[in-house]
């Protein structure tokens, strides 16, 4: 039987999915962030699936998101957090693995990662910064921070908000997004089995992004095998259960 259990990873809001009679076991972990104004609870499909396979799947709740909500913060107020919420979800995940190393449950260090559109983002990153992710997938997310970046500003402007932060503070925080940028540092791939899937109509989070990534990181793969983009025709801003299913069953055979 599949269990759902709620447990805190230096307070951190957690679900852990895993077969009741392995719970305790070290076994191969699955990380998937949710993505922007969603939660954790979210990701339970994706979460099932692949428990059903053998994994402990780890779903957070972001900063602001879920259990770590902050009613007074308007919705305004939380667009303009975005990547102060991306950059806490990397220093979460790192405290998430190292919590498991302690407790031994991570099996032969088979350690993936995962996420939604924001989480995408945040799975992007984290292959520049740990070494130590075995296996990514990104849903619908963006390798490309600066340039998504200074599309969200671009939308922002276009509706005719003031923004709340100066020119200088704007250059300033694409200079700092660069260390997270996976297109900017193919190197730090490794070959890495690495999973992308997109909707071609997507309103959000640009295709390109992803798309014109993978056809250049094909290139620095010596087995293209590891590295997969599914393209979903007409598909906007949510992933899909046939999406979920090919993730599901890219991680069971690269993970």
């Amino acid at each position: 039987m599949i269990g759902i259990y709620r447990e805190k990873f230096n307070d951190i809001p957690v679900l852990v999915i895993v077969e009741d009679e392995k719970k305790d076991k070290a076994l191969p972990v699955f990380t998937y962030f949710h993505g922007f104004t969603s939660a954790k609870e979210h990701n339970l499909p994706q979460a099932y699936l692949l428990a059903e396979k053998g994994y402990r799947v780890i779903l957070p709740d972001s900063l602001y998101h879920g259990d770590r909500e902050e009613a007074q913060l308007t919705k305004r107020e939380l667009n303009f957090k975005f990547w102060d919420i991306v950059n806490q979800n990397l220093k979460d995940l790192k405290d998430i693995k190292e919590d498991l190393d302690r407790r031994n449950l991570v099996k032969d260090r088979r350690f993936g990662v995962g996420g939604t559109s924001m989480g995408g983002v945040t799975t992007s990153a984290a292959l520049t910064m740990y070494p130590w992710i075995q296996t990514a997938a990104v849903m619908m997310g963006s390798p490309k921070p600066v340039d998504f970046a200074k599309k969200l500003i671009k939308d922002v402007e276009m509706t005719g908000i003031e923004l709340p932060i100066s020119k200088e503070e704007l250059n300033r925080l694409y200079d700092s997004l660069e260390a997270g940028d996976l297109s900017m540092q193919m190197d730090k791939l490794q070959e890495r089995p690495l999973f992308f899937w997109h909707g071609d109509a997507d309103p959000v989070v640009p295709f390109d992004h992803s798309y014109d990534f993978y056809n250049q990181a094909i290139e620095y793969y010596k087995n293209p095998e590891n590295i997969r983009f599914l393209r979903e025709v007409g598909r906007d801003h949510k992933v899909s259960r046939f999406a979920i299913k090919e993730m599901v069953n890219w991680i069971e055979i690269v993970l």
